[in-house]
C-alpha cells in the first residue's frame, strides 16, 4: 500500500484536534517480512540520497521527534537512520537544560546542535519543550530568569512561537530543511507500554515514578501539543502526526516522509567540469605508470 505523507501533514494555520486524528491506521504492511522488506527498500534509498546530499553540501536535513512518553522516538531513530552513514548523522536528546544553557535565551542550546551542511540532524526532543513541558510545568519558568517584560499567560507562549517560527524560516532560507514528527500515540497503549517496561527486567531501565506523574497532565500535554503543532506548522517547516500505536507503521510513514523531502531537493554527486577532467586524466596517466 502506498503511503501518502499528506494524511499526515498540518497545514499552515490548521486548527488541531488530536482527538480527530488516528493513533493506528490500516497497516502498510502484510506481515513481518513485508514490513522488513519494506522498510530495507526504504534505507537503501535514504542511504544514497544521504550520500547525495553529503557529497553536494549545499543542504542540511533537520529531523525533529517529539511525542507522550513511551511513543517510540529511540526506535523510530535507530530503525528508519539505520542505515545513514555516521559521519553524515548527528542525534543530539535535549533533557533538563544546564546552568549555563539556563543563563541563555531558550533557543540558544539547540542552535549549537544545527547539522552542518551536508548532514542530517535529529533532534529527540528539541526547543519545543519550551512549549510543551514548560507550559504544563510553568513553574520551571522561575529559573529561565526571563527579563521583567517578558509577557504572561499566553502572550509568552505566542511570543515563543514566533521566534521558533522565525529561527526555522531563517534556516530554511539558509538551506536547512525542516521537518517535524510528533508521534501520537493513545493513553491506553501508553498504559500498555508502561507496564511492559514493568514486567520485563530488561525493559525496567525504561521506566520510573516521573513517567507515571508525568501520564497524569495527559490532558494538559495534549492541550500543549494541539497550540504548537497549530501555531508552528508551516509550508516550509511541516508538522506530521504520526500513528503511533502501531511502531512499525510509524517507522514506514517517518521513512516515506524523509524521503519524499530528500528527492524534493536538487542534488546529486559534483560533475567534474572540463579542467577538472584533464587533471584527473593527468593523474591517471601517472598513477597507470
Amino acid at each position: 500500500m502506498k503511503i501518502d505523507p499528506a494524511r499526515y501533514r498540518v497545514e499552515p494555520e490548521e486548527k488541531v484536534r488530536l482527538p480527530k486524528r488516528p493513533t493506528r491506521v490500516k497497516r502498510y504492511y502484510e506481515s513481518k517480512a513485508d514490513y522488513v522488506q519494506a522498510l530495507a527498500r526504504q534505507i537503501a534509498e535514504l542511504s544514497t540520497l544521504q550520500g547525495q546530499l553529503y557529497a553536494d553540501n549545499r543542504y542540511a536535513l533537520l529531523l525533529i521527534f517529539q511525542a507522550m512518553d513511551a511513543a517510540g522516538k529511540d526506535g523510530v531513530i535507530k530503525h528508519v537512520m539505520s542505515g545513514v552513514n555516521p559521519q553524515g548523522c548527528q542525534v543530539f536528546s535535549f533533557k533538563h537544560p544546564s546552568a549555563d544553557e539556563l543563563d541563555h535565551d531558550f533557543l540558544w542550546r539547540t542552535t549549537l546542535a544545527l547539522p552542518e551542511r551536508g548532514r542530517i540532524g535529529i533532534f529527540n526532543r528539541s526547543y519545543y519543550e519550551e512549549v510543551l513541558i514548560v507550559r504544563v510545568h510553568p513553574e520551571i519558568l522561575r529559573a529561565q530568569n526571563l527579563p521583567r517584560e517578558a509577557p504572561a499567560g499566553d502572550g509568552l507562549w505566542q511570543q515563543r512561537y514566533r521566534s521558533i517560527a522565525g529561527l526555522e524560516r531563517h534556516l530554511h532560507a539558509n538551506g536547512t530543511r525542516i521537518v517535524k514528527f510528533f508521534l501520537h500515540l493513545s493513553k491506553e497503549e501508553q498504559r500498555r507500554r508502561f507496564l511492559e517496561r514493568i514486567d520485563d527486567p530488561d525493559k525496567n531501565w525504561k521506566f520510573s515514578r516521573v513517567d507515571l506523574d508525568e501520564r497524569g497532565y495527559w490532558k494538559q500535554y495534549a492541550n500543549a501539543y494541539e497550540a504548537c503543532l497549530a501555531a508552528t506548522s508551516t509550508r516550509h517547516a511541516p508538522w506530521y502526526v504520526v500513528p503511533a500505536d502501531d511502531k512499525r507503521n510509524a517507522r514506514l510513514i517517518v521513512s516515506q516522509v524523509i524521503l519524499d523531502t530528500l528527492r524534493r531537493l536538487d542534488i546529486g554527486y559534483p560533475r567534474a567540469d572540463a579542467k577538472r577532467r584533464r587533471e584527473l586524466r593527468a593523474l591517471r596517466r601517472l598513477l597507470a605508470r
